[in-house]
C-alpha cells in the first residue's frame, strides 16, 4: 500500500499532477490567450468556471499548478490565486456579503483590511468590530443579519490571537461564515480550515512565495465559495498573472524548509529581546509570558512564526533610533521574505488609521514590528 507522501515531497510534484509537463521546470505559460481546437471546446470554456487554456483573466496553466499546491497546504476542497493579498480580502468579503448585511470582524487588522472595511459601509453594509482576544464580544455584535465573522490570527502587528474554533463555531450557530486571514501565521503552522473555518486567505507575498519578488494572494476552502469568488474576480479583474504564478510556485518548493526556520529564529530572537534590559514588552505567542500563550500551543501546532513586535524603554524616540541604526535587519515594509525587516508600524503600515483608532488596536507609538528571516540568528541578534 503507498503511504502518503510528506507535505515537502507534495510541494515538488504536485504541480506537475495539475497539470502534466515534460519539462521538468514547468513552464510559464505567458500568455494572454489561447488556440481553440474548434467553436464547441470555445463554447464549453466560454461557460466554464476558470478555465485554464482560454484567456488568461479567467485562468492559466500556471495559475492551476500553484492552486493545486495552495490548496493541498491548507486542506481545502479548492484554491485560487489572485493579484495581491487585498484581491484576497476584497473578494472574500464581497463575494459573501451585501448591502443590508453585517460583518463582525475585529478592531486589529491589517490595515488595508480595515480601509476595505470602511468602504463596505459607504455601499451599506454594516460593519462591527470587536476585541479578537474576547470571544464573548464577537457572540455579542452578531446580529440576525450577520453573514460574515472575519478574523486574522495572529493579528498585525501586535500578535494577539482570536480563538479559531470558538469564533467558527460561532459563526456558523447564527447562521453566517467564517472567513481569517492566515497569513501571519502561515498554512505550515496553522490549519483554520481544520478548526471550522469556511475559507482562509493569505497575502502569498509573505511566507507562501518567501522571496520577496512576487505580488499575490489566495483564497482556499469549499468549492462552492471559491467557484463563487472566481464570478467576483471575473468581472473584477484581479487576476494573478503567468509570471508571478510561476514565481510563486517555485518560492513553494522551499516552503517546508523555510518556515521551519523562520520559527526557530523568530522565538530566539523573541527569547533575546524579552530579555534585554532596554526592552519593555514582547510580543510573540511563542513566549510562555504572551497572554494567549495556551490558545497559540492549541491552535498553531506547527509553530509559532517568524513575526514579532516589541517596545522599547524610550517610546518612538528610542524605536526611531534602533531601526536606523541596525546592520543585518533591513528597514522595509511586508514579511515572510528570507531577509529580517524591521519597521515602525505607526508610521510605515498603519498610517490609514487615525492615533485613537491605532490606541485602540493596541498599535503604540514606539512598537517595532520585527520579521524575523532566514539569516543566521546569531547574526539578528548581534
Amino acid at each position: 500500500m503507498a503511504t502518503k507522501q510528506n507535505l515537502q515531497t507534495r510541494l515538488i510534484h504536485i504541480p506537475n499532477e495539475a497539470f502534466p509537463s515534460k519539462s521538468v521546470s514547468p513552464p510559464i505559460f505567458q500568455t494572454s490567450t489561447f488556440r481553440l481546437d474548434g467553436a464547441e471546446e470555445g463554447r464549453e470554456f466560454g461557460v466554464a468556471v476558470a478555465p485554464n487554456q482560454f484567456y488568461s483573466r479567467l485562468g492559466n496553466p500556471n495559475n492551476t499548478q500553484v492552486e493545486a499546491v495552495l490548496k493541498e497546504l491548507e486542506g481545502g476542497e479548492a484554491a485560487m490565486v489572485v493579484a495581491s493579498g487585498m484581491a484576497a480580502v476584497s473578494i472574500a468579503l464581497i463575494s459573501n456579503i451585501h448591502k443590508g448585511e453585517h460583518i463582525v470582524a475585529q478592531k486589529t487588522h491589517y490595515t488595508s483590511s480595515l480601509s476595505l472595511m470602511e468602504l463596505l459601509q459607504e455601499y451599506g453594509v454594516e460593519i462591527t468590530l470587536v476585541d479578537q482576544t474576547d470571544t464573548s464580544a464577537f457572540e455579542r455584535a452578531i446580529q440576525p443579519n450577520t453573514k460574515v465573522v472575519y478574523t486574522e490570527s495572529p493579528s498585525n502587528p501586535i500578535m494577539a490571537l482570536t480563538d479559531l474554533r470558538a469564533t467558527a463555531a460561532l459563526a456558523h450557530a447564527n447562521g453566517a461564515i467564517a472567513i481569517t486571514d492566515n497569513t501571519f501565521a502561515s498554512s505550515f503552522n496553522q490549519q483554520p480550515l481544520s478548526l471550522g473555518y469556511d475559507m482562509v486567505i493569505h497575502s502569498a507575498t509573505k511566507y507562501l512565495n518567501g522571496h520577496a519578488d512576487v505580488t499575490a494572494g489566495v483564497l482556499v476552502g469549499k468549492q462552492e465559495l471559491i467557484d463563487k469568488a472566481w464570478t467576483y474576480l471575473r468581472v473584477l479583474g484581479g487576476c494573478s498573472h503567468p509570471f508571478e504564478s510561476w514565481l510563486l510556485r517555485r518560492g513553494l518548493q522551499t516552503y517546508g524548509l523555510r518556515l521551519p526556520v523562520h520559527n526557530s529564529n523568530a522565538l530566539k530572537v523573541a527569547q533575546f529581546l524579552e530579555a534585554h534590559s532596554a526592552v519593555r514588552k514582547v510580543y510573540y505567542p511563542g513566549l510562555p509570558s504572551h497572554p494567549q500563550h495556551e490558545l497559540a500551543k492549541q491552535q498553531m501546532t506547527g509553530g509559532f512564526g517568524g513575526m514579532l513586535s516589541f517596545e522599547l524603554h524610550g517610546g518612538f524616540d528610542a524605536g526611531v533610533k534602533l531601526i536606523s541604526s541596525t546592520k543585518v535587519c533591513v528597514l522595509a515594509v511586508s514579511l515572510g521574505g528570507m531577509e529580517t525587516l524591521i519597521c515602525h508600524p505607526a508610521s510605515m503600515v498603519h498610517t490609514h488609521q487615525n492615533e485613537d483608532q491605532r490606541d485602540e488596536a493596541g498599535i503604540s507609538s514606539g512598537l517595532i514590528r520585527l520579521s524575523v528571516g532566514l539569516e543566521n540568528v546569531q547574526d539578528i541578534i548581534d
